[in-house]
């Protein structure tokens, strides 16, 4: 990924924060891994989505709570995982996440914190918080 540095935005509406996300893609390299956190209905979702389909991505691209993660075919192979049910990796299968976090494609992970020590080549991290209404105040750092 190129640059380093922080970001800081607010949205107001989900083509905003979809926005930002396709912004975040632009940088972003086969291999890269992206944190993305925030409070349940913060918007995780719609950032990943604006930044799938800025990477080609055209099928729907919805939240994998119950599936852990999805695969999604575009210029660049883009992975979708979220955590949000697991404590942790220690006692999961060592394949759980192999699938997704390949040198090929470019990884987003919701709730991350559950896999955090699994991790690497993280290239952003990105925290998304409420704001009031349809606020939304977004901090990408990149590195």
């Amino acid at each position: 990924m190129k640059g380093d540095g922080r970001e800081g935005a607010s949205t107001e509406r989900p083509a905003q924060t979809e926005a930002l996300g396709a912004a975040l893609a632009s940088r972003l390299q086969p291999g890269d891994v992206v944190l993305v956190s925030g409070e349940l209905g913060a918007g995780k979702t719609t950032f990943v989505r604006g930044a799938a389909r800025a990477l080609g991505v055209t099928e729907p691209v919805t939240s994998p709570t119950f599936t852990i993660g999805q695969r999604y075919e575009g210029r660049v192979p883009v992975s979708h995982l979220d955590l949000y049910r697991l404590e942790g990796v220690e006692d999961e299968d060592p394949a759980l996440l192999e699938d997704y976090l390949r040198a090929d494609s470019i990884a987003f992970v919701e709730w991350p914190q559950a896999a955090a020590p699994a991790l690497d080549r993280i290239a952003a991290r990105v925290e998304i918080r409420h704001a009031g209404g349809d606020r939304r105040d977004v901090e990408i750092s990149y590195g």
